[in-house]
């Protein structure tokens, strides 16, 4: 997984609450083979109507937000089903942060399995950050490190699970997480084998 510490990139408003996974991905397309990509199929039904047709307006398809990387929406992103897919759908698309004042369990999880930085916001933050993409700023900078976005003259602070924090910095999967408390692990073994000798597996 490759690591998040500072990204830049376009940023894009998404001045809705509650947006789910079935929105995020609608279920039709999950049929598909990962390796086609998923990222053309991204809010698919927000933005295009029953013909195919983009539909007029929608944030994601403006052209100044062509390439966008980041989304400020606002709270229960990712709510609903424990559908996978619909990080798949934003990291092909090339999300790669969204803020929000608040994320569904599963979905911020698997968001962070995937390399997704979820970062929670306060609501009036996220208002702020929506505000001033809809007047016409453009681009942000998120700083995992300082766990900071800065966006023109707003520069606010957003929360993430210390554990989750330290996975994305590092561009740790679950098996590299636990392999970096290896000396921690083996020191625990060595005192177990001592205090409860007779919980050692003895061969015949």
């Amino acid at each position: 997984m490759r690591p998040f510490t500072i990204h830049e990139g376009v940023a894009c408003p998404l001045p809705l609450t509650g947006v789910d996974t079935d929105q995020l991905i609608p279920a039709r397309f999950m049929k598909r083979s990962r390796a086609e990509g998923y990222g053309g199929y991204l809010l698919h039904d927000l933005r295009f109507d029953e013909t195919g047709a983009p539909r007029p307006g929608f944030p994601l398809d403006a052209p100044q937000r062509a390439g966008a990387s980041i989304l400020v929406t606002r709270r229960n992103f990712g709510a609903g089903s424990s559908r996978e897919a619909a990080v798949y759908a934003l990291v092909d698309f090339g999300v790669r942060c969204v803020v929000a004042p608040s994320f569904g369990d599963i979905f911020a999880q698997n968001a962070v399995n995937n390399g997704l930085l979820p970062a929670r916001v306060s609501e009036a933050d996220a208002e702020r950050l929506i505000a001033a993409l809809l007047a016409g700023e453009t681009r942000a900078r998120v700083d995992l490190e300082t766990c900071r976005v800065a966006l023109g003259a707003l520069d606010v602070a957003f929360a993430i699970d210390p554990v989750w924090r330290a996975r994305l910095l590092n561009g740790w999967e679950d098996v590299d997480l636990t392999l970096s408390r290896a000396a921690e692990i083996a020191a625990f073994v060595a005192a177990d084998r001592t205090r409860r000798p007779w919980a050692i597996p003895q061969r015949p």
